[in-house]
This record gives C-alpha cells, structure tokens and sequence, in this order.
C-alpha cells in the first residue's frame, strides 16, 4: 500500500536530513523525517506540515487480534505518510448488514501530525494527542473536522490516531484470559492509547516537539479514555495535561466492567468473560477452552463486528462489554482513583455542552413524573429544580438530567478531585447554538456541538452550513484557549475572557453562551449540580429500588 524508494534515494535523503535541521519544509514542499521504525515524508500545505497514516504498532490481526499492541516492523526506504490509513473496523454510519464500514479495517493502528512548516528539530513544541469519540465502538482519528491545521497555526503540534473499536478493543473469554498470562487482558483499546502516547515519546522530538510537555484531550468515549488513563498505572508519565470534553468522570458510562466476576458490580452485573461466552455461542463456538479461542480468532472481521450490534436480539444477552476493569492494567474506575487521590497530578481542563442527549443516552421514564419518583426523598426538589413552574416539556426535563447526571455532574467531582490535590482545574460550559441549529438544539448546545469551535474546523460541519462572523469568532477564541492550555497548563492569553481557575467557594467555571462570548461566571447549573451531587450519595439505595 506504502511506495518505498530505492536505495539510492535513502542515501540521498540521510545526506539531506543530516544537512539540513528543518524537519519541515515551507510550502509546497516535502518534509522527511527519521523515525524510530524508519523515514516518513509527508507534506506541506502553505503554513502547515503534515505527516498522515504513520504506523505506531503492528496490525493486530490474526494471531494478535485480542494482544497488546505488538512493535511495527522497521521498513526501509522513505514510507510515504500523506494519505490517512484505514479507519478501526466497525459497523454503523452506511455498512450493509454483514459488512464494515468503507476504509474501516483490521489493519489500522495510525496516527496523524500537524505542525507549523518549517519547524526546526529543536523547536521544543507543545505537543497535543486527540483521542476521538464515538462509543469506544465507531469513529476514527482521520477526517477534516478534527484535522490539526489550526493548531499547528498557534505554534503547537497536534496528533491524533486510531484506537481498536468494539469486540476488537474490548474483549474478555476465559481461554483469552489464561493465554500469555504475562500480557494484559480486555481494554485493548486503551493499551493502543498507551502505545501510542509512547510512539510520541520516543519520536515527537525528531518533529520538533516536546516530549516533556504533551496534553491528551477527548470527547465523549475519548474524554472517558481521558479519565481512564490519568488512572491507568502503565500511562503514568506519558502526558502532562489533560482535557475531558463531555467524558463524564463517575462510574456508570463506560467505566469499566468486571472482567470475571458476575454480580459484583450494580452498573455491571455481567462480567466480560460472560458476554465473550455471549458472543460465542451466538456464532456457534461451543466451550471456554482454546480450541474456541481459536475458532473466535478465525471469525471474519465482518463477523467479530456483527453489524455493531452490542445485544444478541432486541433485550437479549449481550455480546460486547465495553471498557474492561481486569484489576491488573485497568485496576480501577476513574471515580475510585479520583476518591481516593490517586490520578495523575497534573493540570486539568473539564466541562461539558449545555443540552447533551435528551431521551436517547438514557432512557429512564417516559414522563416527568415517573422521571421525578426516581429521585426518591429528592422528588419535590427535584420537581422545584427541574421544572419549577410545571410547565417544562418533557424532552427539556430530561436533556437538562442526562447532561448533569451522565456529564456535568461528574465532571465537577473529578475538577474538585484535582484541587483538593493541588492541581490546577478549570471548568467550562458549552451553552452556544448559532441561529441555524436553534430548532435542532432547542434545549441547549448538543454532545459534541463544541469540537468544531474547539479545533477552529466550521467548514467541515455536516451539511457545510455558512459560518457567521461570531460563530468565526468563537472558533479562534477556543482553539486558542485549548492552544493556551497545551502550552503552559493555563488557558489565559492575551485578548481572551478571563477563565478562573475552578475553586470550590465562588465555583467559577467558563460559560460559552448564546451570544458566543465567553464570560466567567458562577456556574449556572449549580442548583441542579448540587441535587445530582446529592443523589449521588444514596446512589446504590436508588439503583436497588429500580431508579437511576
């Protein structure tokens, strides 16, 4: 799939490399690069260098579906790296029934690089890592919405990668689970994060990046990896800042489920290995052994993807456990850590969008008094909170407790978490909805509206609407802040809003509002923060009686 030139050309390339200290060129030309599996050259597109479907591990396929992440094989001559490579196999977004989805593959353990041009070896850049969302099930680190031009533009090196998707990320069998017992076991996702943080410390200084200053940031299932790898021990000094957007930051949404024990856990009833039994028997692999490890590693990839599907028929078994707590490599959930002071002690960006997912992320009642009896002892405040006069839709009520209970809730918990320790945290709203999306979003900014404002990327939105001159605005103003924050661990700058450090006696926080100007403010859901907080605390008596 990748040209490699003949010998003579490597030759020439060494003696241009050691000549020349700028590892990318100024427009129009083609910048090399040594890395530690061999040359890539990439492109340059007028101010930005760009380096596209880099390999950082081996295609873990065939006898490494289900393993760690294993090392790429060093190839020689110059490896062409200006085209993405294939996506994370998954189902979903146009796959016929029985197939993946187009450009999605087995084979896609890459990453992407956007840097100033002419970035010279010893620039010592900022370095940010993009984890995409997408339910840890679909999505990919490739495409024009999330592409890094606009922060190679403010002087920082951005990188963003594939991660392995559904049953091929997540998985847990009993013969799986005794195999290689010194590797580790069920979030194969995560462990390619891992792998690929360390790809970034062994190379981003031969870009001109500075290994000693990277900050992850995420959105939905990458703002939850976030969390994760702030608690993974094996991610422990890969990263120096981090950002969660939309990740949540309690357990119950991706978390973490027991990897062999069932009836442990109240969010997690069923244990990994169970679903991976699930999933087997589904596709006629009878017994826990090897021979039916064997027979699962032979399973299509069309058929490990099944079309996506998480249940074995609609409320049957289910058949993919998502993130896997193994107590081994995953030792413990993020709130766990968080609880208790053990995460990474570094500075922390969080916050969420003001009308996430109304009805469909969970779908607990459907009206509002049944939503309310949930709330047990809190009903009556939560009636007062939630819809004070009665007369709130019930599409509004329930937008308005899926976005504090799933997301911003939990997020104050992990901003407290962090300064309780000393570590700096800063906490935004996302509440702006420009004028063309105010019927769509009527009860406030949906799950992921904020990405295109924070990458500066509005010409890649769905549909390609026309961006208005504060939508423009808005967009410079946070990718700037997010670019501030990569540098230093502050996001303030000249010519921005100020954003307070997060503290718990004014509760400060940024607010992103209708008018697309930033302000700090005291953060306006706190009467509905502080209800969630406190059914938070009799949580399990909830759960128990059938609620939340």
């Amino acid at each position: 799939m990748k040209k490699l030139l003949p010998i003579f050309a490597v030759i020439l390339s060494f003696s241009l490399y050691a000549q020349q200290p700028t590892v990318s060129g100024s427009s129009g030309e083609e910048p090399i690069v040594k890395t530690s599996s061999g040359i890539i050259r990439g492109l340059t597109e007028g101010e930005v260098s760009i380096f596209k479907g880099i390999p950082y591990a081996a295609p873990p396929i065939g006898e490494f579906r289900w393993r760690p992440p294993q090392p790429v094989k060093v190839w020689e001559g110059i490896r062409d790296t200006k085209e993405y490579g294939f996506n994370c196999a998954q189902g979903g977004w146009g796959a016929a029934p029985g197939t993946i989805q187009e450009g999605s593959s087995e084979d896609c353990l890459y990453l992407n690089l956007w840097m100033p041009a002419g970035t010279k070896a010893d620039a010592n850049l900022p370095v940010m890592v993009w984890i995409h969302g997408g339910g840890f099930t679909g999505g990919s680190g490739a495409g024009e919405a999330t592409s890094g031009e606009e922060f190679a533009k403010q002087g920082v090196i951005l990188m963003t990668f594939n991660y392995r998707l559904g049953r091929l990320g997540h998985f847990a069998f009993p013969a799986l689970s005794k195999e290689h017992p010194e590797e580790p076991k069920g979030s194969y996702a995560f462990m390619d994060m891992i792998a690929a943080l360390e790809w970034v410390q062994k190379n981003i200084a031969a870009f001109g990046g500075n290994p000693d200053n990277v900050t992850i940031f995420g959105q939905s299932a990458g703002g939850v990896a976030v969390h994760s790898l702030m608690t993974i021990p094996d991610a422990h000094g890969l990263f120096h800042k981090a950002i969660s957007q939309s990740g949540g930051g309690r357990d119950g949404v991706l978390t973490g489920r027991p990897i062999n024990r069932d009836n442990v856990d109240a969010l997690y009833p069923v244990s990994a290995e169970t679903i991976g039994v699930n999933f087997a028997r589904k596709h006629g692999i009878e017994g826990t052994d090897e021979v039916a490890l064997a027979k699962l590693r032979a399973l299509s990839v069309e058929e490990i993807v099944d079309g996506g599907q998480e249940n074995y028929g609609q409320n049957g078994q289910r058949i993919y456990p998502g993130p896997i707590l193994d107590g081994q490599f995953v030792v413990e959930t993020a709130e766990s850590a968080y609880n208790s002071g053990r995460q990474a002690k570094i500075p922390l960006m969080i916050g969420s969008c003001s009308g996430e997912i109304g009805g469909t992320f969970i779908s607990l009642s459907d009206s509002k008094e049944a939503l309310f009896l949930q709330f047990g002892k809190l009903q009556d405040e939560a009636k007062m909170i939630y819809d004070p006069d009665g007369t709130n839709e019930f599409n509004h009520v329930i937008t308005k407790f899926n976005t504090d209970w799933v997301w911003a809730e939990p997020g104050r918990f992990a901003a407290r978490t962090f300064i309780v320790n000393g570590e700096p945290a800063y906490m935004y709203q996302f509440a702006y909805v420009p004028a063309s999306m105010n019927e769509r979003m009527k009860y406030g900014a949906g799950h992921g509206s904020e990405i295109e404002y924070v990458f500066n990327k509005l010409n890649a939105r769905w549909g390609n609407p026309k961006t208005t001159l504060e939508e423009e605005q808005l967009a410079k103003i946070m990718n700037t802040y997010w670019s501030n924050f990569a540098k230093t661990g502050n996001p303030n700058g000249e010519g921005l809003a100020s954003w307070p450090q997060y503290n718990t006696k004014s509760e400060e926080i940024l607010l992103i509002g209708s008018n697309g100007l930033p302000i700090a403010t005291t953060d306006p859901s706190k009467a509905r923060l502080d209800l969630i907080e406190k059914a938070m605390k009799f949580r399990s008596q909830v759960q128990s009686q059938g609620g939340f």
